[in-house]
């Protein structure tokens, strides 16, 4: 079991001229975050992502936000998808696929997760406003969009309904994490297969 923990843990540090971060995940965390990117609203995110997927995730992102979040909030979706691959590793074992309706409040929204090493986002969800507080709406894709790609994951995001734009974004954040917590468990009936008839998943 110290084994299978050990190897199911990733660390990425990505620098460029726009951003500067560091990421740390355990697949068998509890849900513990550490999180410090400069954009308030998406630090709730990822508190989200972490505490509901019992990834533990650390995140120290340092970005160009005089200009805006974008660099910032793309940057972070890099490295966390790049760590959560490392820690997964050949995939062997896993569960690999998963799939949520999460209910808040007035907002429905579903997430399906293939952790396929094959990046794929479908995105059907769409916001009655450009921003939620600060914070640009259209950048809650721009950060699935770079966790699909870096993670291997095939990720499908659909919100049924909702009014508020606070609890769209908060359902998808919250649907993904569950997903992912359900599709990265080791299902002890694989008894350490790749999860596909092929032999592997990437």
């Amino acid at each position: 079991m110290a084994e299978t923990a050990a190897s199911r843990t990733g660390t990425v540090s990505r620098k460029t001229n726009e951003t500067s971060v560091s990421v740390s995940v355990n697949l068998d965390g509890t849900g513990k975050s550490k999180i410090s990117t400069g954009v308030g609203f998406f630090d709730h995110m990822l508190d989200q992502l972490s505490r509901h997927s019992l990834i533990d995730m650390e995140i120290e992102t340092k970005g160009d936000l005089h200009i805006d979040d974008h660099h910032t909030v793309e940057d972070t979706g890099i490295a966390i998808g790049q760590a959560i691959a490392k820690a997964l590793g050949d995939r062997r074992g896993i569960a690999r696929y998963a799939s949520i309706d999460l209910a808040m409040d007035e907002t429905m929204t579903k997430a399906a997760v293939d952790l396929s090493g094959r990046p794929f986002l479908v995105w059907n969800v769409a916001f009655s406003a450009p921003k939620i507080g600060t914070f640009d709406t259209e950048l809650v894709r721009e950060f699935f969009q770079a966790l699909a790609q870096n993670a291997g994951i095939t990720l499908h995001i659909l919100n049924h309904y909702g009014a508020n734009n606070h609890h769209i974004a908060e359902t998808c954040f919250k649907a993904v994490a569950r997903a992912l917590r359900t599709a990265t468990e080791i299902d002890p009936r694989q008894a350490g297969r790749v999860p596909s008839t092929k032999g592997t998943l990437v």
